[in-house]
C-alpha cells in the first residue's frame, strides 16, 4: 500500500522555495567577482569592496604586500 502524503510545509517549500528567514540575502559582488551576502564581513579600500577572506590576496595583488612571520 503506497501513500503519497506530503506535509503541507514541504509542499509550500517545493512550490515557493524556503521562506526569507532561511535564505541569505544577496548584497553585491566583491573585487574578485565573488558574491557578497548580507552578514558577510567586508573591507573597503580605495573605493573597492573586498570580502575579508580575500583581503590578503587583494593586498598582495594590488599593493605587492608581503606576509611573513616575525623571527
Amino acid at each position: 500500500m503506497s501513500f503519497d502524503i506530503e506535509h503541507p510545509m514541504i509542499g509550500e517549500i517545493n512550490r515557493n522555495g524556503y521562506p526569507d528567514m532561511y535564505q541569505e540575502k544577496y548584497w553585491g559582488i566583491d573585487y574578485f567577482g565573488e558574491e557578497i551576502m548580507e552578514g558577510d564581513d567586508i573591507v573597503e579600500i580605495d573605493g573597492e569592496t573586498i570580502l575579508s577572506e580575500n583581503l590578503e590576496r587583494f593586498l598582495y595583488e594590488e599593493y605587492d604586500a608581503k606576509f611573513t612571520t616575525a623571527e
